[in-house]
């Protein structure tokens, strides 16, 4: 992707506006009300600005900005007037823009998405992932929703990292009646078995239980990883791991929040420690049901710290795995399977751009190409034919045309892209 300065969408519509000489900014001097604007910019006799479009800034609100037709201009009070109420009061300070009458600011909006969703395909945004680990079994992973192309695949080989609890026990050292603990040998990710947990519909949110472990010092670590599954979906945060270095989790010196699940599927997921400064004897592990789910069953296993950035990676061959488009699956064919074994992987590819739905959202594309292909199709859009087209637009449209074509040609070719829809 070209360096971007992440202009929002107010920033390219108004860049768009002075491309086609179409718009003015200005503040307000005095208050008005919500029907009325007082400017001292404004220029031209009476109604020299009827049938204008004016969007009106709230300075009280940064996030308001409301559009309006003009129905009147008053020169000597240099005041428009709306056609339409304003869901606020103009005062001094308010900030706006004014347009042309041909060129309505909310189809300058459209035509800047219009150009984003034109490169989709040609340009992406970067995306480094690394919610998927492999179990040396597992050949269909959920591509996550965030994808949409695919450049390079690999797996984590080596990373500094400490075993917190292999669940190969049950946690024993705190319980609670409405816990029932086994050790499942059928259903696991990791070793001969996983810890599984029976949880009644009368536990209540806060309820917990825990293990003593011989004293271990995660301090040089900064991620917490381990497999969990649950029989119903949950939010962030209703389940939480905890972590002490006194007995029973009397005072957690971690409490993190176990992502989102969906029902009936083993996640990976890695948790960032809060305070590993701190955690240098930590002799206590705990699972706290921190949201009544109701009747659940959870498995977890395998818990473990790392050192993130100690992580080396080694690229997936391209032969070693595919992409199902219509199931959105990543398949690892059975050798892939076998290099990637019990590893992390890494997916780096990219997110389709994001259409911009507000003014303060930052494109992900290039904005010389959105300024200049939004110029061209709001000046096709108001040219007409031939022989009503005393302003020449469309010749000034082809201008911009080929700027919007030379700012495509600069976007980079994407390499061994591969498509995920």
């Amino acid at each position: 992707m070209p360096v971007l300065q992440g202009r929002t969408r107010k920033q390219l519509r108004q860049s768009i506006g002075h491309s086609l000489g179409a718009m003015q900014t200005g503040t307000t001097y005095d208050a008005g009300s919500t029907t009325t604007l007082i400017s001292l910019t404004f220029t031209g006799g009476d109604d020299n600005h009827n049938g204008k479009w004016v969007v009106v800034f709230d300075t009280s609100n940064s996030d308001s900005a409301e559009t309006r037709l003009v129905s009147d201009y008053t020169a000597s009070a240099y005041r428009l007037t709306l056609g339409q109420a304003l869901s606020f009061s103009t005062v001094a300070g308010d900030t706006y823009e004014l347009w042309d009458s041909p060129y309505n600011p909310s189809i300058i909006d459209s035509f800047i998405n219009q150009s984003i969703i034109s490169v989709t395909g040609n340009a992406y945004d970067p995306i480094e992932n690394v919610e998927l680990h492999g179990d040396g079994h597992q050949a269909r992973f959920d591509i996550p929703s965030n994808i949409s192309m695919i450049r390079k695949i690999e797996y984590r080989d080596k990373v500094s990292a400490t075993r917190i609890h292999a669940c190969n026990t049950t946690f024993d050292e705190k319980t609670d009646g409405d816990f029932t603990q086994s050790l499942d040998t059928q259903d696991r990710k990791q070793g001969t078995q996983s810890l599984k947990m029976v949880i009644a519909a009368g536990a209540s949110a806060g309820d917990f239980v825990t293990d003593s472990i011989t004293s271990k010092d995660i301090s040089k670590y900064d991620y917490i990883e381990m497999w969990v599954k649950s029989t119903v979906a949950t939010s962030a945060g209703n389940l939480k791991l905890l972590l002490d270095d006194t007995a029973s989790c009397g005072s957690p010196l971690e409490t993190l929040s176990i992502p989102a699940l969906s029902a009936n599927t083993w996640t990976f997921v890695r948790m960032a420690l809060s305070n590993p400064n701190t955690d240098t004897a930590i002799i206590s592990v705990g699972l706290e049901y921190d949201s009544d789910l109701g009747a659940c069953t959870v498995w977890i296993d395998d818990i473990s710290a790392v050192e993130n950035d100690t992580a080396e990676w080694v690229t997936l061959p391209r032969r070693l795995w595919r992409i199902d488009k219509e199931a959105r699956d990543l398949i690892l064919v059975r050798n892939g399977q076998d290099e990637v074994g019990y590893r992390l992987l890494k997916i780096t590819g990219g997110d389709k751009p994001a259409l911009l739905s507000s003014d303060s959202t930052a494109t992900e594309v290039d904005e010389n190409f959105i300024i200049a292909n939004a110029t061209n199709l709001a000046l096709i859009s108001t040219s007409g034919g031939p022989a009503t087209d005393p302003d020449a637009k469309r010749q000034l449209s082809a201008y911009w045309a080929a700027q919007a074509e030379r700012a495509r040609r600069a976007l980079p070719m994407l390499v061994n892209v591969r498509q995920v829809e």
